[in-house]
């Protein structure tokens, strides 16, 4: 007969260096402008999964899609200008 043990120890042995790190979190935060965009843009084309979209609705596709856009650019020139803020030759 087998006996049923826990794999509680097993799970949570690894609990303490799986959190994420201040690096990770501030990676996060700088992002979240760029994640909130796509969540709009997303919320936007699911209103339109089941019906035909209105002009109001493609209106709504193309702004989110506009701030996704927007955010990504300011996202990528806050990253190149903290990569070249070290000073030029």
């Amino acid at each position: 007969m087998n006996n049923i043990v826990t794999v509680q120890e097993a799970v949570t042995a690894f609990a303490d260096f799986m959190e994420p790190t201040a690096a990770e979190l501030d990676a996060i935060e700088r992002e979240m402008p760029l994640i909130t965009a796509d969540i709009d843009l997303l919320d936007a084309q699911i209103v339109t999964l089941d019906r035909t979209p209105t002009e109001l609705d493609a209106r709504r596709i193309r702004r989110a899609h506009r701030r996704v856009l927007v955010a990504r650019r300011e996202l990528a020139n806050r990253s190149a200008g903290a990569s070249t803020s070290g000073g030029a030759a």
